[in-house]
């Protein structure tokens, strides 16, 4: 695993990649190269040769040699394909003509289709010819009339009885898809059928490709990413590698907007100049209300998208999601304040009594609720309108936590300690 990090380093921060990357054994290409993020990957492919790149599609599968051609331009694209035998090249022609981040552009065309009334040495048979032309074992989908029956099991054709059983008493249903449905369709499909094959459909319900459990996962490994990005206003391309430049083009947008919403609780703030004047012990809490609600506001978030994403809560079934939060905010301010109270009466006693404990003790209840109120409502209004929750929610969670949260707080301590 060290050793992978440091060759992803080494060919990610190189002016030239492929001088890296083509002094690996030739037998690590593949699994080095699918590996790095895809800007680095691009960069890659840009950097090699016609002949390193001719070496490097020769040991590729269709589907992972149409990735690699999707990153080189046209030109070269073609003289590469001219290098290819006619089989794998009329495949992957058929592979590039589809979006990348479709079903179809996901997929491989490693299947074989045989008839449900075919027998068993028949589709034996079949499956012998395709792993001597291609190298790999196909997932075998049954069809009536080249309909979608359902895929036969490859262990099914060593442990069934050729004279007393037919294909039909193994087939098992195959989930499927139309071959231009979003990558997002595709994960909804596999969350509901792990560790199967899927099958990609035309709009005539013929099959066109086969998706592998093992491509599904990678894929949901890359929506996770795309997620984690996209809640902390990180592109999704961005690479740790990356320099500085690119780093900042990519990121001070989401840094100014969160600036705007920082000036609005200060803001608010500034309403209580003179109180905070009066008892400069309230500044030294401030955070501490600010912090606990922006991360009581974020755990309700988080529970909330993910609600949503699997389909089990919206806006108009998400009255008992919010109240739930609400509740569970009130009751956590409640340790958390009293915790503080605590604190601030033993630092504070002598110059405040227990006022000054009782106001932070009523502001972090106050501000859990709000954050457990917003936490929850914001990313289904968000979700309502078309927007992604998990990229815009947090900015208005935390502005809510922070001017309503210093609102309270100072609001409160100004009426009960001057």
């Amino acid at each position: 695993m060290a050793r992978q990090t440091d060759i992803h380093e080494t060919v990610a921060m190189a002016s030239e990649p492929s001088n890296p990357f083509t002094d690996l054994p030739l037998n690590e290409w593949r699994d080095v190269f699918f590996s790095l993020p895809e800007e680095v990957q691009e960069h890659l492919i840009v950097d090699m040769s016609r002949s390193e790149l001719e070496t490097f599609i020769d040991r590729l599968d269709p589907d992972e040699v149409t990735a690699v051609l999707w990153f080189t331009d046209e030109e070269t694209r073609e003289a590469l394909l001219t290098t290819l035998d006619s089989e794998r090249r009329e495949k992957i022609d058929f592979l590039l003509s589809f979006n990348p981040e479709s079903a179809a552009g996901v997929m491989s065309l490693d299947y074989v289709t045989v008839d449900e009334a075919r027998g068993f040495p028949e589709v034996i048979e079949r499956v012998r010819r395709f792993e001597d032309r291609m190298g790999q074992v196909p997932t075998i989908f049954v069809t009536d009339d080249e309909e979608l029956q359902g895929e036969l099991p490859g262990a099914a054709l060593s442990v069934a009885d050729e004279e007393a059983e037919t294909i039909n008493d193994y087939v098992q249903e195959t989930p499927h898809i139309r071959y231009d449905r979003d990558d997002e369709e595709v994960l909804e499909v596999f969350k509901q059928n792990r560790e199967r094959s899927v099958a990609v459909l035309d709009e005539d319900e013929d099959i066109l490709g086969v998706i592998h459990a093992e491509d599904l996962f990678r894929m949901l490994e890359e929506a996770r990413g795309e997620t984690l990005y996209e809640f902390t206003g990180v592109a999704e391309e961005e690479s740790v590698l990356d320099g500085p430049g690119t780093k900042v083009r990519r990121r001070y947008k989401w840094l100014i907007l969160n600036l705007g919403t920082a000036f609005m609780a200060a803001a608010v703030v500034g309403l209580f100049e003179s109180t905070i004047a009066a008892v400069a012990i309230l500044a030294a809490y401030m955070p501490v209300v600010a912090g606990m609600g922006g991360n009581a506001g974020t755990q309700a978030m988080a529970v909330t998208v993910r609600g949503i994403s699997l389909g089990e809560v919206s806006l108009n079934t998400g009255k008992r999601v919010i109240f739930n939060e609400v509740a569970a905010g009130a009751v956590n301010g409640m340790i958390t304040g009293v915790l503080v109270a605590v604190i601030a009466i033993a630092f504070s006693f002598g110059e405040f009594g227990l006022l000054l404990g009782a106001v932070i003790g009523i502001s972090m209840v106050a501000n859990l609720v709000i954050a457990g109120f917003f936490g929850a409502i914001t990313p289904l209004l968000l979700d309502r309108i078309g927007y992604d929750p998990a990229t815009s929610a947090t900015i208005f969670i935390t502005t809510a936590t922070d001017v309503l949260g210093f609102f309270v707080f100072l609001g409160l301590a100004q009426a009960v300690l001057l």
